[in-house]
């Protein structure tokens, strides 16, 4: 089989594969004949046969597809103009979490966020596929140890987390999740929520993580006077727990 004849049979397989195609799977068409070298030479030249057309061939984590580039999505959304379901902020922030700091326990995520994290948001994200428990933190009480799935990949569009948008340099603490840049990481994930997802408004608009609260300002004379009086200080209001429906739950952070 000559090397046009082989790019077609590669270019109709992959186009009409519903999900991405390994290198072992398209070997099969050619019943082994070719090397996994030649294939990736014949993926390369077909990557380059569809450059400036509204479809690129790209390689995810699980193999090959054919998708519509992110410049066509706004002529592709008037096919479907009901607005799909959004993720919430606290879940974009518990996935984008797991996603640069992995393995991580909910412990661990909720040091960072500085607030409880509900059971839903992690059950909402393993749902759809894109976090999963790979093990056990050898610790007291043997904590769940988080990750993100080849699944998580696939919907980005990338063939590894190297490829993740890098964390921005910033004078936040390490922990904090201000060092976090969530906001890109959420402006590429599909807007699909899938079952049971969360109605939060748009992901991409969604703002960017608060940065650290500022230390309490020294009380001023009215207080003064007030403590004076013998009239107990109002207390602190503790931190609530994430509501996944309430996309507008403000975020705390270490201090």
């Amino acid at each position: 089989m000559n090397t046009t004849d082989a790019k077609r049979v590669l270019e109709t397989a992959l186009i009409c594969a519903a999900q991405p195609m390994t290198l072992r799977e398209l070997s099969v068409l050619f019943d082994g004949e070719l090397a996994n070298d030649t294939l990736k030479t014949l993926l390369g030249e077909l990557q380059l046969e569809w450059t400036g057309r509204g479809v690129e061939l790209v390689p995810v984590a699980s193999g090959w597809r054919f998708q519509s580039r992110p410049e066509m999505r706004h002529y592709l959304d008037r096919l479907h103009p009901e607005k799909p379901p959004r993720y919430s902020r606290a879940t974009l922030e518990t996935l984008a979490i797991i996603a640069y700091r992995q393995p991580v326990t909910r412990g661990d995520m909720e040091d960072i966020r500085g607030v409880t994290i509900n059971s839903l948001i992690l059950k909402q994200l393993e749902d759809r596929g894109w976090v999963e428990v790979i093990g056990h933190r050898e610790t007291v009480g043997r904590p769940a140890l988080f990750a993100t799935t080849r699944q998580f990949l696939d919907d980005l569009g990338l063939s590894s987390l190297d490829q993740l948008p890098p964390l921005e340099a910033s004078g936040v603490q390490e922990s904090s999740l201000g060092s976090l840049d969530f906001e890109s990481l959420a402006a590429q994930l599909p807007a699909e929520a899938g079952e049971g997802g969360e109605a939060a408004g748009d992901a991409a608009a969604q703002p960017a993580a608060e940065t650290p609260a500022e230390p309490p300002a020294e009380p001023s004379a009215d207080d003064t006077a007030t403590l004076a009086e013998g009239e107990p200080p109002a207390a602190d209001e503790p931190a609530p727990e994430d509501d996944p429906d309430e996309p507008g739950h403000p975020t705390q952070t270490p201090a």
